[in-house]
Protein backbone atom coordinates (compact mmCIF):
# COMPACT_ATOMS: atom_id res chain seq x y z
CA UNK A 1 0.00 0.00 0.00
CA UNK A 2 2.85 2.28 0.45
CA UNK A 3 3.53 2.01 -3.28
CA UNK A 4 0.18 3.34 -4.23
CA UNK A 5 0.64 6.73 -2.53
CA UNK A 6 4.04 7.05 -4.19
CA UNK A 7 2.45 6.60 -7.61
CA UNK A 8 -0.66 8.52 -6.79
CA UNK A 9 1.08 11.71 -5.62
CA UNK A 10 3.04 12.29 -8.83
CA UNK A 11 -0.11 11.57 -10.86
CA UNK A 12 -2.09 14.14 -8.87
CA UNK A 13 0.73 16.69 -9.22
CA UNK A 14 0.92 15.99 -12.96
CA UNK A 15 -2.87 16.39 -13.28
CA UNK A 16 -2.81 19.71 -11.41
CA UNK A 17 0.03 20.94 -13.60
CA UNK A 18 -1.80 19.95 -16.79
CA UNK A 19 -4.94 21.67 -15.55
CA UNK A 20 -3.02 24.87 -14.81
CA UNK A 21 -1.38 24.76 -18.25
CA UNK A 22 -4.77 24.21 -19.91
CA UNK A 23 -6.23 27.15 -17.96
CA UNK A 24 -3.33 29.39 -18.97
CA UNK A 25 -3.69 28.35 -22.62
CA UNK A 26 -7.44 29.03 -22.51
CA UNK A 27 -6.88 32.50 -21.04
CA UNK A 28 -4.25 33.27 -23.65
CA UNK A 29 -6.48 32.06 -26.52
CA UNK A 30 -9.41 34.12 -25.17
CA UNK A 31 -7.30 37.27 -24.95
CA UNK A 32 -6.02 36.80 -28.52
CA UNK A 33 -9.57 36.19 -29.77
CA UNK A 34 -10.94 39.23 -27.92
CA UNK A 35 -8.15 41.45 -29.25
CA UNK A 36 -8.80 40.27 -32.79
CA UNK A 37 -12.56 40.85 -32.61
CA UNK A 38 -12.22 44.20 -30.85
CA UNK A 39 -9.95 45.71 -33.46
CA UNK A 40 -11.43 49.02 -34.58
CA UNK A 41 -12.29 49.15 -38.25
CA UNK A 42 -13.45 52.75 -37.96
CA UNK A 43 -11.61 55.23 -35.82
CA UNK A 44 -13.50 56.84 -32.95
CA UNK A 45 -15.20 60.15 -33.61
CA UNK A 46 -13.08 63.21 -33.07
CA UNK A 47 -13.96 65.84 -30.48
CA UNK A 48 -14.59 68.44 -33.18
CA UNK A 49 -17.08 66.19 -34.99
CA UNK A 50 -18.85 65.45 -31.70
CA UNK A 51 -19.01 69.19 -30.91
CA UNK A 52 -20.35 69.93 -34.40
CA UNK A 53 -23.03 67.25 -34.01
CA UNK A 54 -23.91 68.67 -30.60
CA UNK A 55 -24.27 72.15 -32.10
CA UNK A 56 -26.53 70.83 -34.88
CA UNK A 57 -28.71 69.00 -32.38
CA UNK A 58 -28.93 72.07 -30.13
CA UNK A 59 -30.03 74.28 -33.03
CA UNK A 60 -32.54 71.61 -34.07
CA UNK A 61 -33.79 71.54 -30.49
CA UNK A 62 -34.26 75.33 -30.53
CA UNK A 63 -36.22 75.12 -33.79
CA UNK A 64 -38.38 72.30 -32.44
CA UNK A 65 -39.01 74.25 -29.22
CA UNK A 66 -40.13 77.24 -31.31
CA UNK A 67 -42.51 75.03 -33.28
CA UNK A 68 -43.84 73.53 -30.06
CA UNK A 69 -44.44 77.01 -28.60
CA UNK A 70 -46.25 78.05 -31.79
CA UNK A 71 -48.43 74.95 -31.59
CA UNK A 72 -49.26 75.73 -27.95
CA UNK A 73 -50.24 79.28 -28.91
CA UNK A 74 -52.39 78.01 -31.79
CA UNK A 75 -53.99 75.51 -29.45
CA UNK A 76 -54.85 78.28 -26.97
CA UNK A 77 -56.29 80.39 -29.82
CA UNK A 78 -58.41 77.47 -31.00
CA UNK A 79 -59.59 76.84 -27.46
CA UNK A 80 -60.64 80.50 -27.12
CA UNK A 81 -62.41 80.38 -30.50
CA UNK A 82 -64.20 77.18 -29.52
CA UNK A 83 -65.30 78.73 -26.24
CA UNK A 84 -66.61 81.81 -28.07
CA UNK A 85 -68.42 79.60 -30.58
CA UNK A 86 -70.01 77.61 -27.76
CA UNK A 87 -71.14 80.83 -26.10
CA UNK A 88 -72.59 82.03 -29.42
CA UNK A 89 -74.40 78.71 -29.91
CA UNK A 90 -75.91 79.03 -26.44
CA UNK A 91 -77.02 82.62 -27.16
CA UNK A 92 -78.44 81.54 -30.53
CA UNK A 93 -80.35 78.72 -28.84
CA UNK A 94 -81.96 81.23 -26.45
CA UNK A 95 -82.76 83.57 -29.36
CA UNK A 96 -84.21 80.66 -31.34
CA UNK A 97 -86.41 79.66 -28.42
CA UNK A 98 -87.64 83.26 -28.11
CA UNK A 99 -88.29 83.46 -31.85
CA UNK A 100 -90.11 80.15 -31.78
CA UNK A 101 -92.38 81.39 -28.99
CA UNK A 102 -92.95 84.66 -30.89
CA UNK A 103 -93.75 82.72 -34.06
CA UNK A 104 -96.28 80.55 -32.25
CA UNK A 105 -97.95 83.66 -30.81
CA UNK A 106 -98.00 85.30 -34.25
CA UNK A 107 -99.45 82.14 -35.80
CA UNK A 108 -102.16 82.08 -33.14
CA UNK A 109 -102.99 85.76 -33.83
CA UNK A 110 -103.00 85.06 -37.57
CA UNK A 111 -105.37 82.14 -37.10
CA UNK A 112 -107.71 84.39 -35.09
CA UNK A 113 -107.53 87.13 -37.72
CA UNK A 114 -108.19 84.65 -40.53
CA UNK A 115 -111.18 83.29 -38.63
CA UNK A 116 -112.45 86.84 -38.05
CA UNK A 117 -111.87 87.65 -41.73
CA UNK A 118 -113.79 84.58 -42.82
CA UNK A 119 -116.60 85.47 -40.47
CA UNK A 120 -116.61 89.05 -41.76
CA UNK A 121 -116.62 87.88 -45.37
CA UNK A 122 -119.44 85.46 -44.77
CA UNK A 123 -121.56 88.12 -42.99
CA UNK A 124 -120.60 90.78 -45.51
CA UNK A 125 -121.23 88.35 -48.34
CA UNK A 126 -124.86 87.94 -47.34
CA UNK A 127 -125.19 91.68 -46.68
CA UNK A 128 -123.41 92.50 -49.90
CA UNK A 129 -125.65 90.19 -51.90
CA UNK A 130 -128.72 91.93 -50.53
CA UNK A 131 -127.23 95.39 -50.99
CA UNK A 132 -126.03 94.56 -54.46
CA UNK A 133 -129.46 93.38 -55.58
CA UNK A 134 -131.12 96.53 -54.27
CA UNK A 135 -128.55 98.85 -55.76
CA UNK A 136 -128.73 97.09 -59.10
CA UNK A 137 -132.45 97.68 -59.15
CA UNK A 138 -132.00 101.30 -58.18
CA UNK A 139 -129.30 101.82 -60.76
CA UNK A 140 -131.57 100.45 -63.46
CA UNK A 141 -134.36 102.80 -62.40
CA UNK A 142 -132.05 105.75 -62.54
CA UNK A 143 -130.85 104.81 -65.96
CA UNK A 144 -134.37 104.39 -67.23
CA UNK A 145 -135.62 107.61 -65.65
CA UNK A 146 -132.73 109.62 -66.96
CA UNK A 147 -133.49 108.67 -70.55
CA UNK A 148 -137.16 109.88 -70.50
Amino acid sequence: MTAKPLVRRPLVILGVMLTLLAAAATVRAASIWAAASASLTTPPASISSIEAALGREQSRSVVLQGQLDAMHAASRDLEAALSAANDQVAADAVTAADLEASLKAAQARLAKLEAALRAARSSRGSTTATTTSASTYNDDDEHEGGDD
